[in-house]
């Protein structure tokens, strides 16, 4: 490798190697995808209305299966069941962001990820 400005391939004021920094640089990116995709073989499991609505989501925020106990099926109240799938489905997103934002934010991004996933 040419030697720029007396340093060893690396640029002045940096007073390391370039290779290691790229390479570094490469580790993290291999390491975010693993756990991004790992992330994604998750599924987890919430519920409302005192588990009347049972959600299971993945990850990658797909909703896996809804159970409902039937003892919630009023159909002169559909609204309410409704509201409870909304809510299953609603806290499904919250855990899953929370799960994302806990294990992404071990790479210690400066201003985050701001929508890189």
């Amino acid at each position: 490798m040419a030697k720029f400005n007396g340093y060893g391939g690396g640029f002045p004021g940096m007073g390391g190697n370039m290779n290691q920094l790229i390479k570094q640089a490469q580790k993290m990116q291999n390491d975010m995808m693993k756990t991004q995709e790992d992330i994604e073989q998750k599924e987890f499991e919430v519920t409302s209305g005192g588990g009347a609505v049972t959600l299971v989501m993945n990850g990658k925020k797909i909703v896996k299966s809804i159970k409902i106990k039937p003892e919630v099926v009023d159909p002169d109240d559909v609204e309410m069941l409704e509201d409870l799938i909304l809510t299953a489905f609603t806290e499904g997103i919250k855990k899953a962001d929370s799960i994302v934002e806990a294990e992404m934010g071990k790479f210690n991004i400066p201003g985050g990820l701001n929508g890189l996933l």
